[in-house]
């Protein structure tokens, strides 16, 4: 197979231990450049009309055969205080959009550059995965001003695999801050398993059980430089905050989980008509 592990002993004992993991200068500085100009083009080519707005508040836009469809292309969500009162957008479209998905890291050679290279498998060769497969990937703005919140929520909620097997990826393409909206998360609550799924129905998306009240105070931040990779299990509960700075917080994710020795629910959001192309086959 020729790839090799790149999580040390002491990364692996705070990752079981906490549920995530910090890796600074993970991508160099040409890479993320080489990221974020890629996106400005594939915004400047967007031409406003085919679209949907996101919030992770109002799981209503999963019912919008749009969004089913971004599993596999690459789609534009806009931010909810995006638009006016009129219906038109406040400012220009590349300060307007909260995210772009699902597949930038198949249908986008920049992204999927990236996200087939050999530190990601290294990472998934060391948590012991057998045949990863990236199954979906969000360039996410967090725009200055507008940035919407993320609630707390646990990754497997969404992309659940039996047994469950995501892991989420944030890499960060400008550093992220308290003040622009960095990532939050309770260490050691992978340990206490998957608290609810949300599933797809004929009439669109629900969640079997209500959200968790978390308290804010068992919450750290996880304030990171530019291209720092930030490793997340896939029940380790986290969230971010809307950002109100004059700073936009850019960040690549992706999101990981193992088609060996597991299966992917066909209640999931996130249905393929063809199967993701694994990272290695162990």
């Amino acid at each position: 197979m020729g790839i090799v592990g790149n999580l040390s002993s002491e990364q692996m004992e705070f990752f079981n231990s906490d549920g995530y993991i910090v890796i600074e200068s993970f991508t160099s500085q040409e890479e993320t450049k080489e990221m974020r100009d890629r996106m400005a083009e594939l915004l400047q080519e967007f031409d406003g009309g085919s679209s949907s707005v996101f919030s992770t508040k109002d799981h209503q836009q999963l019912k919008d055969d749009y969004f089913y469809k971004s599993a596999e292309n690459i789609s534009f969500f806009f931010e909810e205080k995006a638009y006016g009162e009129d219906g038109r957008l406040r400012q220009p479209k590349e300060l307007s959009i909260n995210k772009v998905g699902h597949a930038l890291h198949e249908m986008d050679p920049v992204f999927r550059k990236f996200s087939f290279s050999e530190k990601i498998k290294g990472v998934f060769l060391s948590l012991g995965y057998k045949r990863p497969a990236v199954i979906q990937s969000m360039y996410i703005f967090k725009q200055p001003g507008i940035g919407g919140e993320v609630v707390p929520h646990q990754d497997n909620t969404f992309l659940y695999t039996d047994p469950p097997t995501c892991t989420g990826l944030w890499l960060a393409l400008e550093d992220a801050t308290i003040t622009n909206g960095c990532l939050w998360a309770i260490p050691g609550s992978q340990k206490d398993g998957l608290k609810r799924r949300m599933t797809r129905g004929e009439s669109g998306t629900y969640f079997d059980n209500p959200s968790p009240v978390y308290d804010q105070k068992d919450f750290v931040p996880l304030e990171v430089k530019s291209g720092s990779l930030v490793v997340l299990h896939g029940n380790l509960v986290h969230q971010s905050f809307e950002n109100s700075s004059s700073q936009s917080r850019h960040a690549l994710s992706l999101h990981v989980v193992d088609t060996e020795g597991c299966t992917w629910s066909k209640d999931n959001w996130l249905q393929r008509k063809t199967e993701p192309e694994p990272l290695y086959a162990s």
